[in-house]
């Protein structure tokens, strides 16, 4: 087994998973802690799905009526394709991956062994090997018995590898997207986990974005070599995605005011816990957000890009955000689907443009609604 076991002191981690125990979630209010500078289940089912038709380019255009590929999902979280169209949905809770194949039934593939779900823990992100054709691996981001960690695993068996641990667990603030950039490398979103001053530890991997080789080395090229830190003082990143000229965008959690989208650039310091939202930029060391959101509109996690529009996933806010790119910048956001599925956790697009949207109301937060947890399709415009 290769592992690269990022550690902390093991007093360090045991007080994360402390305080974090008496918190509260990422799409709740009222964190305890050192205030920031602010600015301001069941067998799951199928429907049938239709013909894709191009690909979404304006925040301005209605997402129309949705396909619903499936029903009955428990905590989706994690979503990703294969070559081939199918999809691969992580369950949260019960550390099942099932496959989807859109016009038929969600299928058990695996169940991921040392899932220690609780709280927001559990089986998170999943990103299949950009050589999946010919190397078969799924790499999935999880919580297990003593920190959060990367592993894959073959999705024809065999057993997993661990190739990257040591992240700080707790009840709360996680983190848990990954994704394969560009560039081949894997990027991992990871939260706090209740310890702010772990945002701004250079020798932690919470609070962080991760760029690492796919064998979970700290990847060749980082702001700090031999570190797999791309950018720090994040709260609770849950969301990555790139735009058409490689750019990479991400979403976090705010704590009482403000919720996040922000341009990553390598090395940069995005303030947590010293700032939420825009502020003081500390003479240049904190770098501010492209746009916020009151927290009562968002708890954005999931992130996509289709030409240039990005979509941002709302928990609390129960709505999709649609923002316009341009270049480096954002214009306004326009809210889509608010309160129309409830709670949204992760959207992407799909090999044939279609944008594929998960719903969260099975966590304990969410209102249910029958049918609940669903996998959404919106064709391609």
């Amino acid at each position: 087994m290769r592992t690269t076991l990022w550690a902390g002191p093991i007093a360090a981690l045991m007080l994360s998973t402390g305080l974090a125990a008496c918190g509260t979630g990422d799409d709740a209010t009222g964190t305890p802690g050192t205030p920031a500078a602010t600015g301001s289940g069941a067998a799951p089912t199928a429907v049938v799905t239709s013909t894709p038709a191009g690909s979404p380019t304006a925040a301005t255009h209605d997402l129309g009526a949705p396909e619903e590929l499936a029903r009955g999902i428990d905590v989706p979280w994690g979503l990703t394709f294969l070559p081939g169209g199918d999809a691969l949905i992580a369950e949260r809770d019960t550390g099942r991956v099932l496959r989807l194949t859109p016009g038929g039934r969600p299928r058990e593939v695996t169940t991921v062994p040392g899932v220690a779900s609780g709280g927001e823990g559990g089986l998170l992100g999943l990103a299949a090997s950009p050589g999946f054709a010919t190397d078969n691996l799924v790499y999935a981001y999880l919580t297990a018995a003593d920190d959060n960690r990367i592993i894959r695993f073959r999705l024809d068996g065999g057993d997993p590898e661990v190739v990257f641990s040591g992240i700080a667990k707790a009840s709360f603030h996680n983190g848990g997207r990954i994704a394969f950039g560009p560039d081949g490398m894997l990027y991992a979103g990871t939260g706090d986990a209740g310890d702010t001053a772990l945002s701004q530890d250079p020798d932690s991997p919470n609070g962080k974005i991760l760029r690492l080789t796919p064998d979970g080395k700290p990847a060749p090229g980082n702001p700090t070599p031999g570190s797999p830190v791309y950018s720090l003082g994040h709260r609770n990143v849950q969301g990555l995605a790139w735009d058409d000229e490689d750019r990479l965008f991400a979403t976090e959690f705010g704590q009482n005011d403000l919720d996040e989208v922000n341009l990553i650039r390598p090395g940069r310091n995005y303030g947590w816990p010293e700032v939420e939202g825009e502020g003081d930029t500390g003479g240049g060391r904190y770098t501010n957000p492209l746009v916020t959101w009151p927290v009562r509109e968002a708890s954005p996690s999931g992130m996509a890009i289709a030409g240039t529009t990005a979509y941002v996933a709302a928990l609390r806010g129960e709505r999709l955000w649609a923002l316009p790119l341009d270049g480096g910048t954002v214009g306004q956001p326009v809210a889509r689907l608010e309160g129309r599925y409830g709670r949204l956790r992760t959207v992407q697009v799909a090999p044939d443009g279609a944008l594929w949207v998960t719903t969260s109301n099975t966590d304990g937060r969410g209102d249910l609604r029958d049918g609940d947890d669903r996998v959404l399709r919106f064709p391609a415009r």
